[in-house]
């Protein structure tokens, strides 16, 4: 996941008022009940110390949700009386809303809940051209499209030399269209940075599509078994774009697990368990965070200062360090605070780790890949 959306968190001092809306039920009596958990959010939050502007701010923000027609929730980060960010969720918070007040932003439920959430672009494709279109947990929403040449198209049954030429003419059609959408396709990645491509089409024009398509592009692409003129129905796309979430997952952690073992000096590109992180944050050596959200160190108290690489297991520590105000903060709130302002993404793992495979999962669920050894 790219953190930088999160950076306007990191520009204000705390504390902060982090609120996560499930917004996934809709009926009549829908609009009311909203109202009331705008009610509770800004009651939670004042049981917890936060000021008076910041709840009245938070309690507009999700009142104001009473008629929203998000399919999942929405997030809310909130400080000195401003809602300063309120990213959409790709999926329902678990256990409904919550509230929390720290003196960073919770934003480590966002890696599951809308973090995993691959935008795709699934290319309707056949001869004569492709129709894009763009697919997220939010939506869907035409993407345009590319209309290649437009005759010959048709193969012959002909046996004659002139229709050799045609059916010749036609191969020519068919490699020249099937470049034309490579491009394109291309560039609607790079615009909508979407995740996931899926070619839809007969497997003819597929393939060709596919081994033009760039070579960054090619561990995002999937071909999906339909033909041409068919739709792909949200359950199809779910189902591609969990399969992807798992391999993008898996891939990141068998690198971790790899990246671990020691080299020959015994040193490693990977490091795991809360003391060793807070070591690499402080020196900015992250190069990407792998969290758990659930793993038992996440919410592990670690200690704080006004900057990202102001971080330490003991208050005593940073005055060690020469820091003279110091906060307690969730690990994983923590580390990714340092990760959002040294550029470092950060994915949870959780999707590649069935449980019969557990022990290869990051000590206390918080593991990093370091920028060098």
């Amino acid at each position: 996941m790219d953190l930088a959306f999160l950076h306007p968190l990191y520009e204000h001092p705390g504390p902060w008022a982090s609120v996560y809306v499930d917004l996934s039920r809709h009926a009549e009596d829908t609009p009311h009940e909203r109202e009331l958990t705008a009610d509770a959010v800004a009651r939670e939050l004042a049981s917890q110390g936060a000021d008076d502007a910041t709840c009245r701010a938070v309690r507009q923000a999700v009142d104001e949700l009473r008629h929203s027609t998000d399919q999942h929730g929405r997030a809310l980060f909130a400080c000195a009386g401003r809602v300063v960010l309120d990213p959409p969720l790709a999926r329902p918070p678990r256990g409904g809303t919550s509230a929390h007040w720290a003196p960073l932003p919770h934003v480590a439920p966002l890696l599951e809940l809308a973090g995993e959430d691959p935008v795709c672009v699934v290319a309707y494709i056949d001869r004569k051209g492709a129709d894009f279109e763009l697919r997220s947990a939010l939506g869907s929403e035409d993407a345009g499209g590319v209309s290649g040449r437009q005759w010959p198209v048709h193969r012959t049954s002909s046996v004659d030399w002139s229709e050799r030429h045609f059916q010749l003419r036609v191969e020519n059609t068919w490699e020249h269209n099937a470049a034309e959408i490579a491009d394109a396709l291309a560039v609607c990645q790079e615009e909508t940075r979407a995740d996931l491509l899926i070619l839809v089409g007969d497997d003819r024009e597929r393939r060709s599509v596919h081994e033009r398509l760039p070579r960054r592009l090619q561990d995002r692409v999937v071909e999906a078994p339909h033909g041409a003129g068919s739709r792909l129905l949200d359950d199809d796309v779910e189902r591609l774009r969990d399969e992807h979430v798992r391999a993008r997952a898996r891939e990141e952690l068998d690198r971790f697990l790899a990246a671990r073992a020691p080299d020959d000096e015994g040193r490693a590109a990977a490091v795991e368990g809360v003391p060793a992180l807070i070591e690499a944050a402080r020196e900015h050596r992250i190069d990407e965070l792998l969290i758990i959200p659930d793993g038992p160190d996440t919410h592990r108290e670690v200690w704080i200062g006004e900057d990202a690489d102001q971080v330490a297991v003991r208050r005593t520590e940073l005055k060690t360090l020469g820091e003279q105000n110091s906060w307690s903060a969730r690990a994983d709130d923590a580390l990714l605070r340092s990760a959002v302002m040294t550029g470092a993404p950060a994915i949870s793992v959780t999707a590649a780790l069935p449980r019969e495979v557990e022990g290869d999962a990051p000590v206390g669920g918080l593991g990093a890949l370091l920028r060098w050894r």
